[in-house]
């Protein structure tokens, strides 16, 4: 709404914000809520564990329905949708958006110029936000697998004295 209460358009009717969204922190909170405020209805598209597997090498930590029900929650998120498959211009024919946001990692990239060129194939913009370089769901996850590793033979002994 404006000062006047009149009813403020946005630049795009519907968006749509993909991502795997596994451990979930204040980069992704940062494109849902920027995604927001550039559209008038906003999908957040979760891709599935088998998508995510095959774009990064791994599956999530987080399982799908969990991640589903996390971004489902979030205020600026209008509907959720699961992402079953690679090609984005079939995800825009199952759910009609008019521009897609995506993290600025993209940007003048080659996985970046064939979104922009599939995308204006269909009249569909591709909008950058800033990437948020010190959170990644591949930084906490390094965390994580460092906590998890066995502790080196030498200080073994000492943590078994403290128990």
């Amino acid at each position: 709404m404006s000062d006047l209460g009149v009813p403020t358009r946005r630049p795009y009717r519907v968006g749509y914000a993909p991502g795997a969204y596994d451990l979930f922190h204040i980069g992704h909170l940062n494109i849902l809520r920027h995604a927001r405020s550039q559209c008038d209805y906003l999908v957040a598209g979760v891709v599935s564990d088998e998508m995510a597997e095959l774009a990064k090498g791994r599956r999530p930590m987080i399982p799908l329905v969990e991640r589903l029900e996390i971004v489902r929650s979030v205020k600026y998120v209008d509907a959720a949708f699961v992402e079953t498959v690679p090609d984005k211009v079939e995800t825009w024919k199952q759910v009609r958006f008019d521009v897609i946001f995506k993290g600025d990692d993209w940007r003048s990239t080659p996985k970046g110029h064939k979104l922009e060129a599939d995308f204006a194939a269909v009249g569909v913009d591709v909008v950058y936000f800033p990437y948020t370089v010190h959170t990644s769901s591949t930084q906490l996850r390094r965390a994580l697998d460092a906590l998890a590793e066995p502790l080196p033979e030498q200080l073994a002994p000492l943590t078994a004295e403290r128990r």
